[in-house]
């Protein structure tokens, strides 16, 4: 083995493609989901236990802070979906090619775009 090759450490001048970056961001959404499901749980909690801690999680959740936390759960979860479709799809062996793989992530991009979008526009109205 050559000990001589290049090595290159500098993660801002490497450039993924976009597959990898919606495998990566796959990983990170199901991160992100571990920790919200935990915050969604308290939610259902504190929503159930009496009405005064309802009205208090109410009023909680009318706080721009708190929406944002709800819609980046949420917004995790529709990409964490849309992505593992896209897993499943390829499993039927559909989109398995070299451009197969680049054409699925960048409509997993498109559409999660969307879903995100219309989460929050849900959220705020």
């Amino acid at each position: 083995m050559k000990k001589d090759r290049p090595v290159n450490l500098d993660i801002s001048t490497i450039s993924l493609p976009v597959t990898a970056l919606v495998s990566i961001t796959h990983r990170v959404s199901g991160l992100i989901m571990l920790g919200g499901v935990l915050v969604l749980l308290w939610m259902l909690d504190s929503s159930l236990a009496s009405e005064q801690s309802f009205n208090e999680l109410k009023q909680t959740l009318s706080h721009p802070i708190a929406l944002l936390i709800v819609w980046g759960v949420l917004a995790a979860l529709a990409y964490h979906t849309v992505a593992g479709i896209r897993h499943l799809i390829m499993d039927m062996g559909i989109g398995e090619t070299l451009e197969g793989g680049r054409t699925g992530a960048k409509i997993v991009i498109a559409l999660s775009a969307i879903a995100i979008l219309a989460i929050g526009g849900f959220l705020l109205w």
